[in-house]
């Protein structure tokens, strides 16, 4: 049965971002996966479980909720928000203990009924004057 692109990036935000099952990747992620976003990139399924577990390494109980979705037959458009608490160190910043909640947006698309591109942008300002790495007030 093939999965519709809906279930599939569900199933990404779920099971390996908010779970940490990064053995789902190998299954819903083509293997020539690139992700994009303003100040990264990352290509193939082992990337993608490294920047995921980094990510959960810096917020153990990181939660992305999805808030709205456009789906047509090959991608999505996913608005979400992202919570959690920085407990470990993440992108070079040590543990703030902060309490961050950001939104973003990431448009997924399909190839041979798995994620096969992503774009990704994230309100880094917002993230990082919630982490005090960045002054609220300029």
């Amino acid at each position: 049965m093939e999965s519709t692109a809906l279930d599939l990036t569900r199933t990404l935000i779920e099971e390996a971002f908010n779970k940490g099952n990064l053995e789902i990747l190998d299954e819903i992620i083509h293997q020539d996966y690139h992700y994009r976003s303003p100040d990264s990139e990352l290509n193939g399924v082992d990337e993608l479980k490294g920047f995921i577990g980094d990510f959960r390494t810096g917020f153990p109980d990181l939660n992305l909720k999805i808030d709205q979705q456009l789906i047509n037959a090959e991608k999505t458009c996913t608005c979400f928000t992202f919570t959690g608490t920085h407990m470990g160190s993440y992108m070079d910043i040590p543990a703030t203990k902060q309490k961050v909640e950001v939104h973003g947006i990431v448009v997924s698309r399909l190839q041979n009924n798995k994620i096969v591109e992503e774009w990704e942008v994230l309100d880094m300002l917002s993230f990082l004057q919630q982490l005090g790495v960045v002054p609220s007030e300029m």
